[in-house]
């Protein structure tokens, strides 16, 4: 049995400290990095989707990716403001990249 725990604590330890060193976060976030369209993520252009519950979702579609997420107010309570009926998507969202790769919808 104390075999195990030491070997478990020895696992353990070693998970841990891979995680101290000097490892690289990862790529930038804000850039698109497809190698089709690669486009600054500031620049989608966003709708808005009314879930089935009635509140408000932004909703982006760059052709590839798409982008979707829950609109809240200052103080964390979700939007429904009735924009659309339940399950309707509204706005100048879709800017795929018609050029190669078509947005069926």
């Amino acid at each position: 049995m104390k075999l195990v725990k030491l070997a478990f604590v020895l696992g353990a330890a070693s998970m841990l400290s891979a995680c101290a060193g000097d490892m690289p976060i990862g790529p930038d976030k804000s850039k698109d990095v497809n190698l089709i369209d690669r486009d600054d993520l500031s620049q989608i252009r966003w709708g808005v989707w009314v879930d089935p519950d009635g509140c408000d979702n932004w909703i982006a579609d760059d052709g590839v990716e798409g982008y979707l997420a829950r609109r809240y107010d200052r103080y964390g309570k979700p939007i429904c403001s009735g924009v659309a009926p339940p399950t309707v998507a509204t706005g100048d969202f879709k800017q795929g990249s018609t050029s190669v790769i078509g947005d069926p919808l």
